[in-house]
């Protein structure tokens, strides 16, 4: 019987949840990237009422991590509902210990993993498969897609076979390329795989239950005389589970008129040379076999679906008998293995037979690197060659260790008809989603075949994004980024000087720009390479100023919804007025919950996306000469291997490049090399107006905006207005507020804070269009390089504005503009970055801190700044413990050393006495320091005579008192570190933890944290989170010896210096939690509001300051201080109404809503409450008695 055909516009995580939802009643999660979506989908059917096979919602958990997602998912199976789980990369290795007792108890569930890049030298959050390579010794069976349309056929086979077989399944298809990859796919449904269920199996999995009516034990301890007999009863389950997939993969065969099996061959009949490999990349080899077979080549492929248990009886069918030499591509890389795994297992498997063909095995791909068919023709001439190279790489340039195969140019392989399109955007400008909503209006909306595909760079939002969609009248299998484009959109005209955009783009192809040029000033303002490829090339060029549209309609910077509205109607893909209606449609998916305004601000923004114009190409442009690349006096390290990467040319570096960095190091202070000029806005300082306070520094969120004090040699060169700088320690000196318009983002809340002189009319800044202050970019690199800092005329911690005369040592990161976190993360920097040490924890703080190739930290004048390392996401407290561990012995060593000298004959007195002075005050940084500059100079004279001074000169790095610090968000300290960071606390060490608690997990995309507050919505919260959030900082006081603080710069300055000051001065442990606004809240008066937000929180009691200061307890003092006033209760309300994530409960949940704000405000003043209890305690000479 043939069904009418179900088509859904899809991507391979949702095609993955889509099939998983079916037949799943208990999903336990953790959000990790690739895979979080997959979960978010899930939580998001049921908490709209889809049903399951079973006629039930399912019952999502979220937990603290993928450890604790693991055990939930391994009792909940014990217990009898079918269970599953969603992962990848480091959380998949979280849950291996489990999946061994999983696996081992034959409890039938399936994992869905995006298979994800394994952090080594550095973390990658694309995709390969080295995380699912780590457990194919667990006992899980492994099933592989290698398309969005195989997620569909066959993600449905791993459900069906665990229950049938008991054998567990890792379900794995490749993370971005096919989790993220949208296509227009076929769909299956629950009458579909319903009747397919072994119901017999089913039945026997709920009756072996734990259940006290008929009580068991499982999971007990067995010793040596019987272990491992019990191991190998095992087996026969095992030997069923190919015949069992193979059986099911046909019912689904008969279901979609697809043919799949266990292994699939693609090719030639009689083909002599083919490739064995999983995953996307087996897509784009049939575009290569298609080419060489046109030609007459014998080239075959087989793709490996069932990988464990590996049946060598249905491989060995697959493959021709014709063949004499095999590839076998791993997406993996094994150091110091004989070979990656599907390679050893190919070779076994012909091992000892007769005319086995030649095996040579290769890698490619690692960390999403892009598999094009032309490197897959490399392959194929490489089994061509007499002596085939072995253990060879694809995809990169080798001048290392020579294992590279030569590279061949790209050609276009892809279906005949093929539209292409490119759009390059800033990350959060809504172009992403924008060309989500466009391929799924296309996909649902005509008989076309189409797909996108989203490329990144890892900058938080304000960071590059690149859109590559394609639309064709057959299925499309280009499992790679679009090169040969028809269309290209540029969003963001400062892309123009630093990307090649034009690259590729089609002869009469056409091009899109926004920009705020117009006609003949555009034309000036071109580059002329870009110029001369649009006449070259017969290019039509259109032009549009979305930013003007979008500032007039009120959606602040989201160019997405006019500039997809442009593309709808130059390219006429489909008939304008449908894609105006279907836009108009999604407006309405997408920002419904938003509510009305923001809806018809973008039905404003479709309306408007015709204003564009043609801009006339000049023939003669094809004469012009290209701009040679302006020269520079930068490091060698920059100009090689920083600009590259940043230009998106990153995929030309040759191994040899990290000669010297291989372990990952990477040097500081990289980022102030970016100036990549994409606010739209930035501050313009009015001296008139400027009382020299310095706020505005302390609050940028990018160190973009800076006081500098110039003495009478600095002011001669500086030719811009200055003030008499306020102060007598600036005797003859002038003060200037200098604006770095390159770096900066333009949020704009150094304006908002800005008290201004309201006597001479007001604010010191106004943010005015970035092409304006241009010129200010001059002023910027000669305050930056030529003029000396003042911040040793002053005591820094003092006060906020002496704090903004230290240079920051943070500075330009990828941070979202407006970000909440990172002005703490730079005033720490600025306090104490010459002796900081920094555990950072995974997540946006590392993000934004360290993506290669922007380093933010970097050094002052002396060369000295914070030294900076990210372990993982659940240790970085225990990673941060042991930095101070390593020290403390090592600075012992010193005392040693010293204390030996002292003791010795002949040791002259000013050596004793400076090496007395530095054991006395060893643990204080200013007499540390103080007693280093004494000693250093002299170890060094005395090393080749004196062996103690030898000792101490080996580690005079470790004589300055360093300052420990623990960086993390409040996923990694609330949830998934805690039980490090309470150990760690606990161990009464003198390290400092800073906790930016954003309240969400905001790196993976915004689910809910225990640090979430009740009724705010949130992913894995979807109708509003219902338990209050947990109280991390109160916790910590109950050691009595551990330094907390909370604190929300925008509330109160001072109590964030103080508290930040005290807590590094603390001889202990000590713990500042930190409130930050992100975009993930939805600000409604936007992220330039960040700080105000902060102030808000604070005022109407949402958030509340305090200190607890275990030192103040020996002086009969009360420990705690509540620095915050009595809160303005009635403006709890608004408070919460001005943040997305909780006004759109009112939205989708109005009848709860208003119990779920009650119950926030409620909770809120419980806490105020116990705060004020512990304010009012009496500390005075209490005796136990």
């Amino acid at each position: 019987m043939t069904k009418q055909k179900k088509f859904i516009t899809c991507d391979g995580n949702e095609a993955a949840a889509h099939i998983s939802y079916m037949f799943t009643e208990v999903a336990a999660i953790y959000p990790i990237t690739p895979s979080s979506t997959m979960a978010e989908h899930v939580d998001e059917w049921a908490a709209a009422g889809r049903k399951n096979i079973f006629g039930e919602t399912v019952l999502v958990q979220e937990m603290q991590s993928e450890g604790g997602a693991a055990g939930a998912v391994h009792g909940s199976l014990q217990a009898g509902a079918l269970t599953t789980t969603y992962t990848a990369s480091q959380g998949l290795l979280l849950m291996i210990p489990n999946m061994y007792k999983i696996a081992g108890e034959f409890l039938p569930c399936v994992f869905h993993v995006s298979a994800r890049t394994l952090a080594s030298h550095a973390l990658c959050i694309f995709g390969d498969h080295q995380d699912v390579m780590s457990c194919r010794q667990t006992g899980f069976a492994m099933l592989c897609e290698g398309s969005v349309q195989e997620v569909m056929d066959l993600a449905g086979v791993a459900h069906l076979s665990t229950i049938k077989s008991r054998v567990p399944f890792v379900n794995f298809f490749d993370g971005f390329r096919t989790s993220h990859e949208i296509q227009k796919i076929e769909k299956l449904d629950n009458e579909d795989l319903a009747p397919l269920i072994d119901q017999k199996a089913l039945a026997e999995f709920r009756e072996r239950a734990l259940s006290p009516n008929k009580p068991v034990a499982r999971g007990m301890a067995e010793n040596p005389d019987h272990f491992f007999q019990h191991r190998e009863s095992g087996n026969p389950f095992y030997e069923a589970v190919p015949a069992i997939v193979e059986e099911y993969m046909n019912e689904i065969n008969k279901i979609t008129g697809r043919n799949y099996g266990l292994f699939d061959y693609y090719g030639a009949e009689d083909a002599e040379n083919i490739i064995i490999a999983m995953g996307s990349v087996t897509e784009a080899t049939r575009e290569a076999i298609d080419y060489l077979t046109a030609q007459g080549k014998k080239v075959g492929l087989v793709a490996v679906h069932l990988y464990r248990p590996f049946s060598a009886k249905h491989f060995l069918a697959k493959v021709p008998k014709t063949v004499k030499r095999i590839a076998v591509l791993d997406r993996t890389k094994e150091p110091g293995a004989n070979g990656e795994p599907l390679y050893l297992d190919v070779k076994d498997v012909f091992y000892g037979q007769e005319n086995a063909p030649l095996i040579v095995g290769g890698r490619y791909g690692l960390g999403s690197k892009d598999t094009t068919p032309a490197q897959i023709l490399s392959v194929y001439e490489n089994l061509e060659l007499p002596m085939p190279k072995d253990h060879f790489t694809i995809g990169i340039v080798d001048d290392v260790t020579f294992t590279s195969l030569p590279q061949k140019e790209e050609i276009a392989l892809g279906a005949e008809g093929v539209f292409e399109a490119k759009f390059y955007g800033l990350g959060a400008d809504g172009t992403v989603g924008a060309n989500k909503n466009s391929v799924k209006i296309i996909g649902d909306n005509t008989d076309k075949y189409c797909q996108a595909y989203f490329s990144y760079d890892s900058k938080k939002s304000g960071g590059f994004t690149c859109s590559h969609l394609r639309f064709g009248n057959h299925p499309i299998h280009s499992t790679y980024l679009v090169t040969t484009p028809n269309f290209v959109a540029c969003h963001v005209q400062a892309y123009l000087h630093m990307y090649d955009v034009t690259r590729g783009l089609r002869k009469n192809g056409t091009f899109l720009l926004n920009t705020i040029w117009e006609g003949e000033e555009l034309a000036k303002n071109l580059p002329n390479k870009v110029k001369k490829y649009f006449a070259e090339n017969n290019i039509t060029v259109y032009y549009i100023n979305a930013t003007q549209i979008a500032q007039e309609i009120g959606l602040g910077n989201r160019t997405n919804t006019i500039l997809q509205s442009a593309f709808f109607r130059i390219t006429g893909v489909i008939p304008v007025d449908l894609a105006v209606e279907q836009m108009k449609k999604f407006i309405v998916k997408s920002y419904g919950k938003k509510g009305e305004d923001v809806v018809n601000k973008n039905y404003a923004a479709v309306d408007r996306g015709g204003e564009y114009k043609q801009l006339t190409v000049d023939p003669a442009w094809a004469n012009l000469e290209v701009e040679a690349a302006a020269a520079n006096n930068d490091p060698a390290f920059i100009n090689e291997v920083v600009r590259p990467i940043n230009a998106q040319d990153g995929d030309l570096l040759p191994v040899s490049a990290f000669k010297g960095i291989e372990d990952g190091t990477w040097h500081q202070g990289t980022a102030k090399y970016e100036k990549r000029g994409v606010a739209a806005f930035v501050p313009e300082w009015n001296p008139e107006n400027c009382i020299q306070c310095n706020k505005c520094a302390y609050v940028c969120p990018h160190a973009a905006i800076r006081p500098f004090v110039l003495d009478a040699e600095e002011q001669k060169g500086a030719n811009f207005p200055m003030l008499k700088a306020v102060g007598k320690q600036f005797d003859g000196m002038t003060f200037r507020v200098q604006v770095d318009v390159l770096d900066c983002l333009g949020c704009g809340n150094c304006a908002d804070v800005c008290p201004g002189n309201p006597k001479k009319g007001g604010k010191a800044l106004t943010m005015k269009h970035l092409e304006s202050q241009l010129p200010e970019a001059a002023n910027w690199t000669y305050c930056s390089e030529n003029v000396k800092s003042k911040q040793h005329l002053v005591d820094i911690k003092a006060n906020v504005k002496n704090s903004q005369f230290a240079t920051p040592l943070f500075e330009f990161s990828g941070a979202c503009s407006g970000c909440g976190e990172t002005p703490y993360v730079k005033l720490i920097s600025q306090l104490f970055g010459d002796r900081e040490m920094v555990a950072n924890a995974t997540g946006c703080s590392s993000i934004y801190s360290g993506s290669v190739p922007s380093t933010p930290y970097t050094t002052n004048e002396k060369g000295q700044g914070p030294a900076w390392a990210n372990s993982l996401f659940e240790d970085f407290c225990e990673f941060g413990l042991g930095m101070e561990l390593a020290n403390k012995k090592l600075r012992n060593r010193i005392e040693d050393a010293m204390k030996a000298a002292i003791a010795a004959e002949g040791t002259p007195a000013e050596y004793k006495e400076a090496f007395q002075e530095w054991i006395d005050g060893r643990n204080d940084a200013e007499k540390s320091k103080a007693a280093a500059e004494k000693i250093i100079p002299m170890v060094e004279a005395a090393k080749d005579k004196c062996g103690y001074c030898a000792t101490i000169a080996e580690f005079k790095d470790y004589l300055i008192k360093r300052s420990q610090w623990i960086i993390g968000g409040d996923g990694a300290s609330y949830d998934i570190g805690y039980g490090g960071l309470d150990h760690v606390i606990a161990s009464g060490e003198d390290v400092n933890i800073l906790v930016l608690d954003t309240e969400v997990y905001s790196n993976t995309g915004g689910q809910s944290s225990k640090a979430t507050p009740l009724g705010a919505i949130a992913k894995f919260a979807a109708s509003g989170k219902r338990v209050r959030k947990k109280d991390l900082g109160l916790i910590a006081t109950t050691y009595g010896y551990v330094y907390v603080a909370q604190i929300a710069m925008g509330a109160d300055q001072a109590q964030t210096l103080k508290a930040i000051r005290e807590a590094e001065a603390y001889p202990g442990p000590s713990l500042v939690i930190a409130y930050a606004p992100c975009i993930n809240h939805g600000l409604k008066a936007g992220m330039g509001k960040s700080q105000a937000e902060e102030a808000k929180a604070v005022e109407c009691g949402y958030w509340h300051l305090w200190r607890f200061n275990p030192a103040l307890e020996d002086e009969g003092k009360n420990p705690f201080s509540l620095d915050s006033k009595e809160p303005a209760w009635d403006k709890f309300q608004d408070y919460l109404k001005g943040e997305v994530r909780f006004a759109s409960v009112m939205k989708q949940y109005p009848t709860e809503a208003a119990d779920l704000f009650d119950a926030c405000e409620k909770m809120a003043k419980k806490r105020y409450d116990s705060y004020k209890r512990m304010a009012a305690m009496d500390w005075s000479d209490e005796k136990a008695e």
